[in-house]
C-alpha cells in the first residue's frame, strides 16, 4: 500500500511538473499567434485550412508539450501588443530574433534562418543588388518588421508600410511600388507555387534566425518551448517539415 501510495504521489507530482513547465494562459492549450496570410509560412490553402511551414512547426512543438494547438490569427501590425496583452501564449510567425525585441519579449533558440531579399516586378528592367540601389525608391514592407528597420537605417529610401505581405505585394505587382522588402524564403515559394508577377533581386547580408516569441514574465514556458525544439531537431521531426516546404532543412544558417 505505501508502495501503492508512493508510486501514485509521483505520477501525480510529475503530472504537475510537466504542466509547470508550460504555463500558459488557458490549461491544456497552447494559444498561437500567427498571420495566416504569410505563405510559406502560415496561410489558408485552397480548402481553407490553415497551412504552413510555422503552422507545421507549431503543432509539432504542442505535441511534445502535451497542449492542444489554438491559433490565433493576427495582422502583424498588431501582433508583438497582443502577446504582451495576454491575447495569446506565443507567437510563431518568423519572428526574428533581434537585441531590441530580447529587450521587450522572450525569444526561443532559433528554429530557422534565412535572408533578406529584395523583390520587384517580373517585368520591369529594374535590378537591384543592395538597398543603396533602392534609394529614392517606393518600396513596401510589413510595420513594424525586421525588414522595415534595416530599410529605414539604409537611409534614403521611401518606406511603405503595410499590415503584411499580401498587401505590398498586390501593391507591387500593381505597379504602385518599385520594390519590397522580405524574407528570400517568401520569394522563392511564391515564385515556384503562386502566379505573381514578380522575382527575387538581391539577396542581403547574412542568414537571420528567428524564433518562437513568448512573454518575458512567462521563462518556464519558454523553457518548454527551447526543450520541445531541440526535441524535434533530433528526432527528425523538424527536417521532416523542412523538407516539405523547402526542400532543405533550414534550421541552420
Amino acid at each position: 500500500m505505501r508502495s501503492l501510495i508512493l508510486l501514485t504521489t509521483l505520477a501525480l507530482t510529475a503530472g504537475l511538473s510537466a504542466q509547470a513547465a508550460a504555463p500558459t494562459l488557458t490549461k491544456g492549450v497552447l494559444k498561437i499567434a500567427m498571420e495566416g496570410t504569410y505563405p510559406p509560412f502560415t496561410f489558408k490553402d485552397a480548402q481553407g485550412n490553415l497551412s504552413g511551414f510555422d503552422v507545421d512547426i507549431a503543432k509539432a512543438l504542442a505535441a511534445r508539450l502535451g497542449l492542444r494547438p489554438e491559433f490565433v490569427l493576427t495582422e502583424w501590425s498588431g501582433i508583438l501588443g497582443g502577446l504582451q496583452a495576454n491575447k495569446y501564449d506565443v507567437i510563431i510567425n518568423q519572428v526574428g530574433i533581434t537585441p531590441e525585441r530580447q529587450k521587450a519579449i522572450g525569444m526561443s533558440q532559433p528554429y530557422a534562418y534565412s535572408r533578406p531579399q529584395i523583390i520587384v516586378r517580373k517585368s520591369g528592367s529594374f535590378s537591384p543588388k543592395t538597398l543603396a540601389d533602392l534609394k529614392g525608391k517606393r518600396v513596401g514592407v510589413g510595420l513594424g518588421s525586421n525588414f522595415e528597420k534595416q530599410l529605414r537605417d539604409a537611409g534614403g529610401i521611401n518606406v511603405v508600410t503595410y499590415p503584411g505581405a499580401p498587401e505590398y505585394l498586390a501593391d507591387l505587382a500593381a505597379g504602385r511600388l518599385d520594390a519590397a522588402y522580405n524574407d528570400r524564403l517568401l520569394v522563392g515559394y511564391l515564385i515556384t507555387k503562386n502566379n505573381l508577377p514578380i522575382r527575387g533581386a538581391g539577396v542581403i547580408g547574412q542568414p537571420e534566425p528567428v524564433g518562437v516569441a513568448f512573454k518575458k514574465t512567462n521563462a518556464a514556458l519558454g523553457s518548454a518551448i527551447n526543450r520541445a525544439l531541440t526535441q524535434i531537431k533530433a528526432d527528425g521531426t523538424y527536417a521532416k517539415i523542412s523538407r516539405q516546404w523547402f526542400g532543405q532543412d533550414v534550421s541552420k544558417p
